[in-house]
Formats: C-alpha cells, structure tokens, sequence
C-alpha cells in the first residue's frame, strides 16, 4: 500500500479560515471525530449522526442516501448564513469532495481540506474497540486509507482553497477553551448562577437528570438530611443527600427504597446510589435486594443493626423478589412532597 509521506507533500498551510467549509478527509478509524470535536457541536455535520437521525442506528448502511440527503440540507442552510462547518466523514471519494466543493461555492465560502493520514494498520485496529454496528471492515478501511493518500496531491486541483494535514495545525487550545468556558459557566464563574448545588448531582447521575430534581428543603424524610424529589409524570424517586457517611465525612447520595424484610414495614428503606443505573434498579425495585439497603427498622441484610422485630417474626427474610419502587405500599403511603423552595436560577426545564 503506498504509504502517506508529509516530506512529499505540499506546501505546509495551516490555514483554516473562519466561516469556511471543513472538510475531513480520512479513513474509518482515523480520528476524524477527535478533530471535528475541536468545533462546537453545531458546526460539526457528522455523517453517522445524520444515519442515526433517520434510521436510529448510526451504522445503518442502507440509510446512508437519506442520512447524506439530509446533510446536504443542513449544509446549504449554514453556508446560506456563512457559518463555520465541518463535515465529518471519510469523505475519501472524489465526486463526494466535489460536491461538497460546489456547494460552498455556490455561497461564496472558502473551502478547507482537512487531511488526517493517520497510518492504515491503526485504523484497522481501532476497529475492534467500537460497537459491531459501526465496525468497517480491514479491505474497506485499507481502501479508503489508499483512496485518502492517492487524492492528496491533487485536492488543490480539486477546487480547495487550503489543504490542511491534521499534524500540522493547532486546535488544542480551541477545545480546552471550550471545555474551559463551559466548566467556568458551570461553577458561576463567568459572572452568572452556576449549577450551584445541582452541580453534585449532575457530576453524580449525569445532565439529563436535571430537569427533573427538585430539592425537597421542607421534608424531614430523611431525619434531618437534604432532601430531593426526582419526578416526571407518574414515577417518582425520592433521594437523601448524605453529608457524613459512616462519619468520615465523605458525601453521597442514597434512595428511598421499599423494605425487603417486611412488605408492611413501617420504617424507611434507604439504599445507597452512585450513578444513573442506580436510580433505575431504584424505580424498578432492584436495588431494595442490595445488600447495602438499611431500614430503620429492620437494620441491613448483614446484621450490623438490626432489631429485634416486635413481633417475634425473621428480622430479615432472604426474598428475592423486585417489587416495583412505583407500586404502592400496603399500609403506608410514601409522604407527600412538600412545595418546593424557590431557588434562584432553578427554574423547571433546566
């Protein structure tokens, strides 16, 4: 295979002008979404995306027409505006590169080939670490590698303003900027709110759960610990913010769970979480079998402190069943939740 040779290629240009059309050339596997993910996330037109987008399975060959129809109108209605774009993909076909080359043209912006001759032999290996649906196989990576190497002394010809190989450019400082920006707006430190005290919460069970908390500051639930609701329509999770765990002081989060001794206890089960699969085992009543859980009454499934049960029944029974967090208990009903405080720059639908 006739191998990519920076010494034997063109001029150096580190050019990337703003406003302009990206064009990412290179082989599955080549790390072409690592550069694209330098540009903010709305400049960057990623091909297996738009297959998602149509079919739900972005390695969905046979969506590929639509997903590319689709691109191409995301990609008219930018450069229409002159906003900065970036196509991600192998884009190592000539007719797919003159299109794309015509369709800048056609709005007056300038065109950049972004080239990244990462060598064939890992392309291939990275392979093996993505999902099967997205695995390209070695002949069909080898001949775009091939395809990328063939085409690089003739992409000026081709039309494009700037041919750019991905080693010689400088786009770390971009995306620590952006990471940087977004973390600062995060702590409030570029002079708004801040996540404040979801910021725990979201570094615990991710973004998308914040819409749906609500601190419960009014609830005694959990004796004198913060208390949350997590609600959207019918399901809710309440959750207890512990701030001295074991009493060495370190912070986390545990959920309110259905006792799995008795199906009439009275007590409050509670159960630690540590991430967004916690939560789910929480809603579907598999984590109340967690050897972790500790009732008020019945103690923990190990005995550390347990209680004698007044009524002479087992402490603990050995069930295995998950009844569901959302079906409701026999002879108590979970407390209702109390308004939920105003805080500032909280609002629903965050």
């Amino acid at each position: 295979m006739k191998p990519f040779r920076l010494e034997n290629a063109l001029p150096v240009d580190t050019r990337i002008p703003d406003d302009s059309l990206v064009c990412l050339i290179g082989a599955a596997g080549a790390g072409k979404s690592t550069w694209a993910s330098t540009w903010t996330d709305t400049q960057v037109l990623e091909l297996d995306r738009f297959r998602a987008l149509v079919s739900d399975d972005a390695g969905c060959q046979e969506a590929t027409d639509d997903a590319v129809f689709a691109l191409q109108a995301v990609l008219e209605a930018r450069l229409a505006r002159r906003r900065m774009t970036v196509v991600d993909a192998t884009n190592c076909e000539s007719a797919i590169r003159v299109n794309l080359i015509a369709t800048a043209r056609r709005h007056g912006v300038p065109t950049v080939a972004l080239v990244i001759p990462t060598p064939a032999s890992v392309c291939v290996e990275r392979q093996e670490g993505r999902p099967v649906n997205r695995r390209v196989p070695e002949p069909v990576v080898r001949a775009q590698h091939a395809a990328m190497v063939t085409a690089f002394s003739g992409l000026p010809g081709e039309g494009f303003d700037h041919v750019v190989v991905a080693e010689n450019i400088h786009r770390l400082e971009a995306l620590l900027q952006r990471v940087s920006d977004a973390r600062r707006k995060d702590l409030g430190w570029d002079g708004g709110e801040g996540l404040g005290d979801l910021l725990l919460v979201r570094r615990t069970f991710g973004p998308e759960i914040l819409p749906m908390w609500r601190w419960r500051d009014a609830s005694q639930l959990a004796d004198g610990d913060r208390v949350a609701e997590l609600r959207l329509g019918a399901d809710s999770l309440y959750l207890a913010l512990r701030t001295d765990i074991d009493g060495a002081g370190d912070v986390g989060f545990e959920a309110l769970v259905g006792c799995p001794a008795d199906d009439e206890c009275e007590g409050k089960a509670w159960a630690p979480v540590y991430n967004a699969t916690d939560l789910l085992r929480a809603l579907t009543g598999e984590l109340m079998n967690d050897p972790d859980v500790r009732c008020t009454v019945h103690g923990s499934p190990q005995g550390e402190d347990q209680e004698d049960d007044p009524e002479g029944a087992p402490t603990w029974r050995s069930s295995t069943r998950t009844r569901s967090a959302r079906e409701p208990r026999r002879s108590r009903t979970a407390p209702a939740p109390a308004p939920a405080p105003a805080h500032p720059g909280r609002t629903p639908g965050r």
